[in-house]
Protein backbone atom coordinates (compact mmCIF):
# COMPACT_ATOMS: atom_id res chain seq x y z
CA UNK A 1 0.00 0.00 0.00
CA UNK A 2 1.28 2.91 -1.09
CA UNK A 3 0.49 6.22 0.46
CA UNK A 4 2.24 8.60 3.91
CA UNK A 5 0.36 6.24 6.16
CA UNK A 6 0.40 2.65 4.01
CA UNK A 7 1.57 -0.34 5.61
CA UNK A 8 5.41 -0.42 5.64
CA UNK A 9 6.89 -1.94 8.06
CA UNK A 10 9.86 0.61 9.64
CA UNK A 11 13.54 -0.34 10.59
CA UNK A 12 11.96 -0.09 14.43
CA UNK A 13 9.41 -3.10 13.72
CA UNK A 14 11.86 -4.89 12.04
CA UNK A 15 14.10 -4.77 15.14
CA UNK A 16 11.12 -5.35 17.67
CA UNK A 17 10.20 -8.69 15.62
CA UNK A 18 14.28 -9.50 15.43
CA UNK A 19 14.11 -9.58 19.13
CA UNK A 20 10.62 -10.86 20.07
CA UNK A 21 11.96 -14.73 20.59
CA UNK A 22 14.75 -12.85 22.41
CA UNK A 23 13.23 -10.53 25.33
CA UNK A 24 10.16 -9.81 26.95
CA UNK A 25 7.31 -8.69 24.47
CA UNK A 26 6.36 -5.36 25.89
CA UNK A 27 3.03 -2.96 25.60
CA UNK A 28 4.66 -0.66 24.00
CA UNK A 29 6.33 -3.58 21.32
CA UNK A 30 2.75 -4.98 20.44
CA UNK A 31 1.10 -1.21 20.26
CA UNK A 32 3.32 -0.34 17.58
CA UNK A 33 2.79 -3.38 15.76
CA UNK A 34 -0.99 -3.06 16.01
CA UNK A 35 -1.02 0.18 14.95
CA UNK A 36 0.82 -0.56 11.64
CA UNK A 37 -1.66 -3.89 11.18
CA UNK A 38 -4.86 -1.34 11.67
CA UNK A 39 -3.69 1.13 9.13
CA UNK A 40 -3.36 -2.14 6.90
CA UNK A 41 -6.67 -4.05 7.44
CA UNK A 42 -9.18 -1.10 9.21
CA UNK A 43 -10.49 -1.40 12.84
CA UNK A 44 -12.90 -3.52 11.86
CA UNK A 45 -11.30 -6.28 10.12
CA UNK A 46 -8.31 -6.82 12.41
CA UNK A 47 -8.48 -9.29 14.71
CA UNK A 48 -5.78 -10.06 17.80
CA UNK A 49 -4.46 -13.09 15.41
CA UNK A 50 -3.47 -10.72 13.01
CA UNK A 51 -1.08 -8.61 15.37
CA UNK A 52 0.01 -11.83 17.01
CA UNK A 53 1.52 -13.21 13.11
CA UNK A 54 2.74 -9.91 12.63
CA UNK A 55 5.03 -10.25 15.83
CA UNK A 56 5.62 -13.48 15.10
CA UNK A 57 3.98 -14.61 18.54
CA UNK A 58 1.06 -16.68 19.69
CA UNK A 59 -2.26 -14.28 20.19
CA UNK A 60 -1.84 -15.88 23.93
CA UNK A 61 0.77 -13.26 24.41
CA UNK A 62 -0.80 -10.46 23.48
CA UNK A 63 -3.68 -11.51 26.23
CA UNK A 64 -1.34 -11.74 28.52
CA UNK A 65 -0.93 -7.85 28.24
CA UNK A 66 -3.91 -6.82 26.85
CA UNK A 67 -7.59 -8.54 28.02
CA UNK A 68 -9.48 -8.08 24.37
CA UNK A 69 -9.16 -6.69 21.36
CA UNK A 70 -11.30 -4.07 22.83
CA UNK A 71 -9.00 -3.13 24.97
CA UNK A 72 -5.92 -3.01 22.52
CA UNK A 73 -7.61 -0.63 20.09
CA UNK A 74 -8.53 1.80 22.95
CA UNK A 75 -4.46 1.48 24.21
CA UNK A 76 -3.87 1.82 20.99
CA UNK A 77 -6.29 5.18 20.09
CA UNK A 78 -5.00 6.69 23.60
CA UNK A 79 -1.19 6.88 22.43
CA UNK A 80 -2.45 7.91 18.99
CA UNK A 81 -4.39 10.60 20.81
CA UNK A 82 -1.21 11.58 23.00
CA UNK A 83 0.72 11.50 20.32
CA UNK A 84 -0.75 13.13 17.53
CA UNK A 85 -2.75 15.27 19.65
CA UNK A 86 -2.26 16.47 23.04
CA UNK A 87 1.48 16.19 22.87
CA UNK A 88 1.70 19.27 20.00
CA UNK A 89 -1.02 21.10 21.46
CA UNK A 90 0.71 21.16 24.99
CA UNK A 91 3.77 22.83 23.11
CA UNK A 92 1.65 25.68 22.22
CA UNK A 93 -0.12 26.05 25.54
CA UNK A 94 3.97 26.17 26.80
CA UNK A 95 4.92 29.23 25.01
CA UNK A 96 4.84 32.49 25.89
CA UNK A 97 5.36 34.21 22.37
CA UNK A 98 2.78 36.83 21.33
CA UNK A 99 -0.21 37.52 22.92
CA UNK A 100 -2.73 35.21 24.56
CA UNK A 101 -5.26 35.61 22.25
CA UNK A 102 -3.10 35.13 19.56
CA UNK A 103 -1.77 31.85 21.38
CA UNK A 104 -5.41 30.74 22.14
CA UNK A 105 -6.42 30.81 18.57
CA UNK A 106 -3.11 29.18 17.56
CA UNK A 107 -4.04 26.67 19.86
CA UNK A 108 -7.49 26.13 18.37
CA UNK A 109 -6.62 26.21 14.92
CA UNK A 110 -3.71 24.04 15.23
CA UNK A 111 -6.33 20.89 16.86
CA UNK A 112 -8.72 22.23 13.93
CA UNK A 113 -6.21 21.16 11.29
CA UNK A 114 -4.61 18.60 13.26
CA UNK A 115 -8.23 16.94 13.14
CA UNK A 116 -8.91 17.63 9.39
CA UNK A 117 -5.34 16.12 8.27
CA UNK A 118 -5.96 12.94 10.17
CA UNK A 119 -9.39 12.61 8.99
CA UNK A 120 -8.25 12.86 5.42
CA UNK A 121 -4.81 11.31 5.43
CA UNK A 122 -5.31 9.01 8.02
CA UNK A 123 -8.29 7.28 7.88
CA UNK A 124 -8.18 4.28 9.68
CA UNK A 125 -7.11 5.90 13.16
CA UNK A 126 -9.29 8.45 12.84
CA UNK A 127 -12.47 5.96 12.54
CA UNK A 128 -11.44 3.81 15.61
CA UNK A 129 -10.68 7.75 17.38
CA UNK A 130 -14.51 8.19 16.12
CA UNK A 131 -15.70 4.67 17.72
CA UNK A 132 -14.42 4.94 20.80
CA UNK A 133 -15.33 8.88 21.52
CA UNK A 134 -18.58 6.73 21.07
CA UNK A 135 -17.84 4.12 23.04
CA UNK A 136 -15.29 4.75 25.78
CA UNK A 137 -16.23 7.28 27.83
CA UNK A 138 -13.34 7.32 30.42
CA UNK A 139 -10.51 7.61 27.97
CA UNK A 140 -11.73 10.49 25.99
CA UNK A 141 -12.76 12.34 29.47
CA UNK A 142 -9.52 12.08 30.32
CA UNK A 143 -8.33 13.71 27.13
CA UNK A 144 -10.67 16.29 26.72
CA UNK A 145 -9.45 17.46 30.30
CA UNK A 146 -6.01 17.51 29.43
CA UNK A 147 -6.58 19.73 26.55
CA UNK A 148 -9.27 21.83 28.39
CA UNK A 149 -6.00 22.77 30.63
CA UNK A 150 -4.10 23.32 28.31
CA UNK A 151 -6.68 26.22 26.88
CA UNK A 152 -6.88 27.34 30.58
CA UNK A 153 -3.36 27.93 30.85
CA UNK A 154 -3.91 30.21 27.90
CA UNK A 155 -6.94 31.99 29.14
CA UNK A 156 -5.07 32.40 32.99
CA UNK A 157 -2.01 34.12 31.37
CA UNK A 158 -4.21 36.43 29.77
CA UNK A 159 -5.63 37.04 32.34
CA UNK A 160 -2.99 37.43 34.56
CA UNK A 161 -1.81 40.05 31.70
CA UNK A 162 -4.72 42.13 31.66
CA UNK A 163 -5.41 40.99 28.25
CA UNK A 164 -8.46 39.38 29.03
CA UNK A 165 -11.21 40.04 32.01
CA UNK A 166 -11.01 38.02 35.49
CA UNK A 167 -13.03 35.15 35.81
CA UNK A 168 -12.98 31.15 36.06
CA UNK A 169 -10.06 30.03 33.46
CA UNK A 170 -11.46 26.47 34.28
CA UNK A 171 -14.82 27.22 33.47
CA UNK A 172 -13.78 29.94 29.81
CA UNK A 173 -11.57 26.87 28.80
CA UNK A 174 -14.56 24.68 29.10
CA UNK A 175 -16.68 27.06 26.74
CA UNK A 176 -14.21 27.80 24.55
CA UNK A 177 -13.76 23.99 23.81
CA UNK A 178 -17.60 23.06 23.62
CA UNK A 179 -17.80 26.31 21.42
CA UNK A 180 -15.30 24.86 19.03
CA UNK A 181 -16.47 21.35 18.63
CA UNK A 182 -18.20 21.75 15.49
CA UNK A 183 -14.88 22.25 14.23
CA UNK A 184 -12.67 19.46 15.87
CA UNK A 185 -15.35 17.19 17.13
CA UNK A 186 -15.52 13.44 14.69
CA UNK A 187 -19.04 13.85 14.92
CA UNK A 188 -18.90 16.81 12.87
CA UNK A 189 -16.06 15.42 10.20
CA UNK A 190 -18.54 15.46 7.37
CA UNK A 191 -19.19 19.21 7.81
CA UNK A 192 -15.49 20.24 7.36
CA UNK A 193 -15.92 19.93 3.65
CA UNK A 194 -18.52 22.96 3.71
CA UNK A 195 -17.62 25.76 1.94
CA UNK A 196 -18.65 27.99 4.86
CA UNK A 197 -16.50 26.16 7.36
CA UNK A 198 -14.11 28.86 7.51
CA UNK A 199 -15.86 31.49 7.83
CA UNK A 200 -18.29 29.94 10.27
CA UNK A 201 -15.32 29.62 12.09
CA UNK A 202 -14.20 32.87 12.14
CA UNK A 203 -17.88 33.74 13.81
CA UNK A 204 -17.42 31.75 16.21
CA UNK A 205 -14.09 32.99 17.22
CA UNK A 206 -15.14 36.97 17.23
CA UNK A 207 -18.23 36.08 19.31
CA UNK A 208 -15.32 34.02 21.97
CA UNK A 209 -12.43 36.94 21.56
CA UNK A 210 -15.58 39.50 22.48
CA UNK A 211 -16.46 37.60 26.07
CA UNK A 212 -13.16 37.31 27.10
CA UNK A 213 -11.99 40.43 26.76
Amino acid sequence: MSGRHGFKMTERLLFLIDMTNESPLTKEMILDAAEQVLRRYGPDKTSVIDIAKFLQVSHGTLYRHFSSKAALREAVTERWLDISIAEPLQEIADGAEGSAAEQLRLWVETLIKKKRMHASDDPEMFVMYADVTVRIGDMIEMHINRLIKQIASIIERGMQAGEFKPDSADAIAKAVFMATESFHHPAHAQEWSSETIDDDFETVWRLILSGLK
